[in-house]
Formats: C-alpha cells, structure tokens, sequence
C-alpha cells in the first residue's frame, strides 16, 4: 500500500531528517569523525526505516517531488548568483587542473563500466549506465538518456537500471568523500581538527569579513541578513528559475537542449554580472549564501527520503559488480590523480572529497561533502570556488559529449 505526500508533509519529513542528521552527527562520534554530512546520515536512517516497512508491512511513501526539484533548481542558481567573475579568476589554474581530472575520469569512468560488462557477459551499454550516465550525471541524467537506450538502443529495463545506479551513486558518493579527505589530511598532516568547543564558537560569532567567504563555505556560521535583503534575493532566484522553465522549453529538441538545472544555473551567472558589472548593482552575497545553503540541505534530505532502497535490491548480479567496481576506482582517482595533480595539500584534500560526491552522486553531494570537511578542519576558498561550478556546469557539458561519442561509435 503506498501513501502520497503533499508538499507540505515532503517539507516537515524533510525538516525531520536534518534535524536527526544533525543529532546523529553530533552523537555518535564515528559520524563526525568520518566527516559524513548531516543530510547524508538523516536521510540513510529515514531510507533503512523505509526499507523494513515496506519488507514487513507492505507500505511505502510517495515524497512529492516538485518542492525536490524546486530546491534543487535554488541550489544550482545560488551557484550562478555566486559565479562573481572577479572572484573566479582566483581559481586560476587551478580550474583548469580540476576541470581536466573530471574530464579524464568521465573517460575512465565509462570504460570501467563498459569493460566489466563486456567481461561479466552483458551489454556494454549496461556499463555505460552503470558509469558516468547515471554515476557523474546523477538522477536526472539517467532519467534523460534511459528512456533514449530503451527506445532507440533497445535496452530493456534501461530506466530503471538507471535510477537504480544513481541511487546507489548518491549514498555511495556521500559517504566516501569525508573519511577519504579525512585520510588524506591525517596521513600527510595537513590540518588538525577542531574541537566541538571550536566549531560552536566559530559558528556562533560572525565572521568579521563575511563578503570574503566563498560561496556555501561555513554553512552553521551566522550570516546577518535584513528582510529587504532576502526579498531582493528571493526575486532574483524567482528570476532565474522562470528563465530555466524559458530556456528548456525553448531549447527542447535542438543542438543546444541542456537539463534545466544547467539553465537555472546559467541564468543566475548571467544575471549576477549583468547586475553587477552593467548596471553596478551591489549583489548581497550572504542572502545567497543562507538561501543556497538551505535548499542544498533540503534538497539532499527529500532525495534521500525518495530512495526505495529496495529497487537495489534487484539490481542484477553484474551491475552490482559493476557499482561495487566504480566505488572502488572512484576512491582510488580521488587519492591518488585528483590529490596530487591538485597540489596535495589541504585544499585538494577538500577537492578530492568533492569529486567524489559528484563523480558518484551530485554537485549537492559535493557541496555537502566539502562542508562536512571544512566544519571539522577549517575554510578552503579554493575548493568552494572551483567545485559548484565544475560540478553544475562544465560535467554536465563534458559528460554530455563523451556520452555521444559514445554511442555514435556503438551505433
């Protein structure tokens, strides 16, 4: 027996499990020791409850999924509103670095997938949802091209392999990122931890320069906004989201289609500058902040309130091979290409627990992932500079394109 949702019920669930994310984390001392993020431990407890209702009783519940989408849609143009110009030119090489390891494991990526399916006897294109189309482009990635290797590629089940493989990619993704930075940081000594008594003062005390925090840095630290303020912030997100609902219609079936998010993003990138450099308008980041933070934490608790962890559980033998495979070379690039090629201090630490959350999950999975881990060790402006952009936008392009060659070839 399933019950539905409303919105109203979705948002309090929601609520719900951030605020268990948030007792559990500061409880139980392997969660915060592992750095693992609060939307991530809330909403894997509320996913288990799931499960073993609807094993013993036979009940499930429908989430609605448009307050889902709608924070997800803040999220990516609180990004975009952030994408001051000025201040990405401080990711200078840096970008350029991080961009080409996305690049080089989205290709890593599929042939992973693609090998292990050939060699366990299936479908190659079965390795490729179970790599970067579901994996790197997350949930609505996999909705997209699913329904395009069902009806044009002839692979049965192709949907729902994909939702199955994303959802394995967003638990996945939140939950190797931390202990993996944590790690890297311990094993080359480069930054102690802050004590509980630390992080409650540093949160509770507004940062003397709050303008020089990059964007979803510090997401506990008080951030003082005036109603005005969030008013003015509020129309611009209304503004971005009604260009993104523009934009993909318009774009729909043309050479240049992109998911909505990337337009929502987009839209927030071009308004940001056009306010600020043309018509010399003072964008008041911290209102962005505090709206960007709160929809990425909603965000992740409705979609993990979402998952039906048993649609895993038929998943077939190979394609768990295949998952269980990519986790392990995720971790692996992480360590050892992301890390170092980034400099191998603290901020590519930082980056490499982002990369996985995006290279096995979502750009939110990231974010959180990144938060969790400067929470406990400290700030790194690089990697909140560099990641919501590279995981919003130029993945989405890159993963994209390969994804076509792809398949012209298997044509």
């Amino acid at each position: 027996m399933e019950f539905t949702f409303n919105g109203f019920y979705t948002l309090i669930s929601a609520v719900i499990v951030l605020l268990l994310g948030r007792l559990l984390v500061n409880k139980i001392d392997f969660l915060r020791r592992y750095n693992i993020p609060e939307p991530v431990a809330g909403g894997l407890v509320a996913a288990v409850l799931s499960l073993l209702v609807h094993s013993f009783l036979g009940y499930s519940i429908i989430f609605s999924s448009q307050l889902q989408t709608s924070f997800m849609l803040i999220f990516f143009a609180s990004i975009g509103l952030s994408a001051n110009f000025m201040k990405l030119k401080e990711g200078g090489i840096g970008l350029v670095l991080f961009l080409g390891c996305i690049a080089a494991y989205i290709v890593v990526q599929n042939a992973v997938g693609m090998s292990l399916a050939s060699l366990l006897g299936v479908d190659p294109l079965i390795g490729l949802i179970a790599g970067s189309v579901t994996l790197t482009g997350g949930h609505g990635t996999a909705g997209a091209w699913g329904e395009i290797l069902e009806t044009q590629y002839g692979i049965q089940g192709a949907l729902t392999l994909g939702m199955a493989s994303a959802t394995f990619g967003l638990i996945i993704g939140g939950v190797i990122g931390g202990p993996l930075a944590k790690l890297l940081i311990n094993r080359h000594s480069l930054a102690r931890a802050k004590t509980p008594a630390q992080i409650q003062d540093r949160d509770t005390h507004p940062d003397p320069h709050p303008d020089d925090l990059a964007p979803f840095e510090n997401p506990h630290q008080v951030r003082l906004i005036t109603a005005d303020n969030a008013i003015t912030t509020l129309g611009m997100f209304a503004a971005c989201l009604a260009f993104a609902e523009f934009m993909t219609g318009y774009s729909k079936g043309t050479w240049f289609e992109l998911p909505t998010f990337v337009w929502a993003l987009g839209g927030g990138v071009i308004l940001r500058n056009i306010l600020e450099s043309v018509l010399k308008v003072d964008i008041f980041d911290r209102a962005i902040d505090v709206f960007g933070n709160a929809s990425l934490s909603l965000y992740l608790a409705m979609a993990l309130l979402s998952l039906k962890l048993w649609q895993l559980a038929d998943l077939a033998g190979p394609l768990v091979i295949i998952l269980t495979a990519q986790t392990l070379v995720m971790a692996l690039y992480a360590a050892f290409i992301t890390f170092r090629v980034m400099g191998k201090n603290y901020d590519a630490a930082v980056l490499a627990a982002g990369h996985c959350g995006f290279g096995m999950g979502a750009t939110p999975t990231a974010v959180a992932n990144m938060q969790a881990i400067t929470n406990m060790y400290g700030p790194s402006h690089k990697a909140f500079l560099i990641v919501p952009l590279c995981g919003a936008f130029f993945v989405d392009l890159i993963n994209a394109t390969v994804i076509q060659v792809i398949l012209k070839f298997f044509a």
